[in-house]
């Protein structure tokens, strides 16, 4: 973690073969999530429609009779919706035992905060894998738009704060050290602007038989804006679906 605010860095868009380059799964194959399954594409287009709503609900000043008249429209839609809601609703994360070389966690995390193609409030961002690095690394690619703003015309703090905590998830993943965040420190050195593309980059420093510490940064036009490092819990897939279970 050797670069300060200003430093000008390589990005990793520039060093990472395009050999290299894992992408995660977008709509256009099928999702092993069941509540997915046979509706890829028509779930994409939905949370598409969503995400563009969201954006005009603070950019369209409309008058108060068409406010009104988009208010019941919608009502109607999430009425329609409503009717199809199991009891209990689908989890939003795989939590199975994953494939030996499945790498897709996009695919089992499809309705995520921060990657989650099927989830209105994901950006999303984009995960790709550089598993040839040493150590392996994640990568979140994106450029928020103003749903995501905090001070004028930067990303808010806490979208940020969240994107690294995804990242290092992935990190950690790739690592085959998967479990929860014990702590989370942020460093915001600079401004990070909005519409302007962002590579968040995370890999795993160091770990023991209890705990795994991540780091990371987040570059934007060549300067590192935020730098992060996480503590995690290091559990196997029967202690995380256990740990799941007793929250609910």
């Amino acid at each position: 973690m050797s670069a300060r605010p200003g430093d000008v860095v390589t990005t990793v868009a520039k060093t990472i073969p395009v050999r290299l380059k894992l992408t995660q799964s977008s709509t256009s194959k099928p999702s092993p999530h069941p509540a997915l399954a046979g509706r890829e594409q028509e779930a994409g287009e939905l949370a598409d429609a969503v995400r563009r709503l969201i954006g005009l609900t603070m950019d369209a000043p409309a008058p108060p009779e068409v406010t009104k008249e988009a208010v019941r429209a919608l009502e109607a839609v999430a009425d329609m919706l409503q009717r199809h809601v199991p009891d209990p609703p689908p989890p939003k994360t795989l939590l199975n035992e994953p494939d030996p070389g499945d790498r897709d966690l996009s695919a089992r995390m499809p309705f995520d905060n921060v990657i989650g193609r099927y989830n209105p409030l994901a950006l999303p961002l984009e995960l790709e894998f550089d598993q040839e690095a040493d150590p392996p690394r994640a990568l979140l690619r994106g450029a928020f738009t103003r749903a995501y703003e905090g001070p004028p015309g930067c990303v808010h703090g806490a979208v940020l704060a969240a994107s690294f905590d995804i990242a290092f998830a992935a990190a950690n993943f790739i690592a085959d050290m998967p479990g929860p965040t014990v702590r989370l420190e942020i460093d915001y050195r600079r401004p990070t602007a909005l519409h302007a593309p962002c590579v968040f980059e995370a890999w795993v420093e160091s770990h023991d038989d209890r705990r795994v510490r991540t780091v990371g940064r987040l570059v934007q036009r060549d300067k590192v804006t935020v730098e992060a490092v996480g503590d995690f819990a290091k559990l196997d897939q029967s202690q995380i679906a256990r740990m799941v279970e007793r929250t609910r």
